[in-house]
């Protein structure tokens, strides 16, 4: 059987966290689809082409690459729909804390009763990711600070760029 997972996030900017959550995926399915969600309502730091740009060069830099094949998408509007598009029979979501879980629980049932075909897969984030957060990410670099310890190099140095350019 040829599975095919999708992982949605906004990844604005992408953390080490979610790279671990890739890293991993990688034993799960034959095709990992990272899915860039946009949301009218919201404000991102970087494009979504930007962050396409920024998931594929570290895609490509990764030393744990996943054995599975690892593409990048854009979408709007629903998770189920991207997944359902992509041909994914998984939805891949992270978990750093109990505070994850009972939010994605709330959509992983959600999820269910909308495309029953789709399963919700949780990924636990491993101990030394799990504090990471793309908010706290954002909020650290919009004020200067050095968020090299939770990002990869490509987005360190992207951060730094939209900074001093900004």
């Amino acid at each position: 059987m040829h599975r095919v997972a999708l992982y949605a996030g906004s990844f604005d900017p992408l953390t080490n966290g979610h790279v671990d959550i890739i890293e991993r995926a990688g034993a799960l399915c034959d095709a990992l689809i990272v899915a860039i969600g946009t949301h009218p309502g919201k404000a991102p730091m970087f494009s979504t082409t930007e962050r396409a740009s920024l998931l594929e060069a570290v895609f490509k830099d990764l030393t744990g690459a996943p054995a599975c094949k690892l593409s990048v998408r854009m979408f709007s509007g629903l998770a189920v729909d991207a997944a359902r598009a992509a041909g994914a029979s998984l939805l891949l979501r992270g978990l750093r804390d109990g505070t994850d879980l009972d939010d994605e629980m709330r959509m992983a049932a959600m999820n269910a009763v909308m495309a029953p075909e789709i399963k919700t897969v949780f990924l636990a984030a491993s101990p030394p990711v799990r504090h990471i957060s793309a908010t706290l990410v954002r909020q650290i670099a919009g004020l200067g600070g050095d968020v090299s310890a939770f990002v990869p190099a490509a987005v360190a140095q992207a951060l730094v760029n939209r900074r001093a350019a900004g």
